[in-house]
């Protein structure tokens, strides 16, 4: 869970703050990196990271849409910020703290391709539909938009990143990724696999400056 490492840090403001920076950082940074053979090799960047472009890059509802615009990457990153969403909010204990550094999190993700505000309203948007829906509904909702592999191992990757981020996945949140990969028909093994990829690359990022 994001908040986990606020325990013991109370009265530190300056301390959990740097520490808060450096793992959003960190986080931030493993996102962008793709799991997997880029799709351009001379511009390495994540799924997840093309679909924000696209996503930052949609037109409102009485603009015309822009040439090339792909309203299926919108959906996908929607999916894949909520995969994040249902894990980091597994535990049924999201306050405003929490949010802030999920917002903070996707934010530094796409690396300022979306305006804050769209991820706020976002991030809104699936509370309302999880607390309207339920767990297994919005997750059976990301499955039918991550269909084809590449997508739905994204979708696991970045979920399991925000489960690892504190270095100790619960059972809730593991209970969380199992659904998100059964639901997108991923192999048995899945999630030990993306949990230990992300681990990993956590580990292998230099740290910044």
């Amino acid at each position: 869970m994001l908040g986990a490492s606020r325990a013991g840090e109370q009265g530190r403001p300056h301390v959990q703050d740097k520490q808060d920076e450096h793992r959003i950082d960190l986080l931030a940074r493993v996102a962008r990196t793709p799991s997997t053979k880029p799709v351009d090799p001379s511009h390495p960047v994540s799924i997840l990271s093309l679909a924000a472009a696209s996503y930052g890059a949609r037109p409102s509802e009485d603009a015309t849409v822009p040439t090339g615009f792909d309203p299926l990457a919108v959906a996908l990153f929607e999916a894949i910020v909520e995969g994040a969403y249902l894990v980091a909010t597994a535990d049924g204990v999201f306050d405003d703290a929490e949010r802030k550094l999920f917002e903070r999190v996707v934010l530094a993700a796409c690396s300022g391709s979306v305006p804050p505000q769209h991820i706020s309203a976002l991030v809104s948007d699936l509370g309302d539909q999880l607390a309207e829906d339920g767990l297994d509904r919005r997750v059976a909702a990301l499955a039918r938009t991550a269909t084809k592999r590449e997508h739905a191992e994204e979708v696991l990757r970045i979920a399991a990143l925000l489960a690892q981020a504190s270095d100790d996945v619960s059972q809730v949140e593991r209970d969380v990724l199992a659904k998100i990969a059964k639901e997108c028909n991923l192999p048995p093994g899945a999630v030990d696999q993306a949990l230990a990829d992300v681990k990993k690359a956590l580990g292998d990022v230099p740290r910044a400056g």
